[in-house]
């Protein structure tokens, strides 16, 4: 091989492996059952609430496997590398889009222990609350229908084979 090939020869993304399962959160955080049935507001805060939620569950699922550590990083990656695509799209300028993406990865860093508190409790409540401080809610209906629903595929990838889990192969 030559210098030059060497030189500009590129390495695989590692984080190509992930992005089936970082585009099926993506997707999954878009079923109308969540706007509709659990009054998430439709919004642009309430779709993010949803991407976050649904985020953090997996990670949480994924920080019980020690050997997971760098996928978690990695699809962590994917996510500010999307949001920073989504705030330029929207038009925020290089000049604090970093900022911006700063504050998405803190509110994701928040709902990680929020969550992870709540869900070592099998009442039902603390996830509630933590929900309720965390998601753009349209209506006052609560959150109990999402409190329950999140909880359920919390436990449904948290009994997922790992393999399936990092291709993405995750439901409601």
């Amino acid at each position: 091989m030559s210098f030059f090939a060497r030189l500009f020869k590129s390495e695989p993304d590692p984080r190509e492996d992930l992005r089936p399962l970082w585009h099926r959160i993506v997707e999954l955080s878009r079923e109308p059952v969540f706007y509709r049935d659990d009054g998430v507001a439709d919004t642009v805060g309430g779709r993010f609430d949803m991407i976050a939620a649904l985020l953090a569950l997996v990670l949480l699922r994924m920080e019980r496997e020690p050997v997971l550590a760098q996928e978690s990083v990695l699809l962590t990656e994917l996510f500010v590398a999307d949001m920073d695509a989504q705030l330029r799209e929207t038009g925020v300028g290089d000049i604090v889009v970093g900022k911006h993406v700063g504050k998405l990865v803190s509110v994701l860093g928040g709902r990680l222990g929020a969550f992870r508190e709540a869900l070592t409790s099998n009442e039902q409540g603390p996830f509630e609350a933590a929900l309720e401080r965390n998601t753009t809610m349209a209506d006052e209906r609560g959150t109990g229908g999402l409190a329950k629903r999140l909880r359920q595929f919390y436990h449904h990838i948290s009994a997922l084979d790992t393999k399936l889990l990092l291709a993405g192969e995750i439901t409601l």
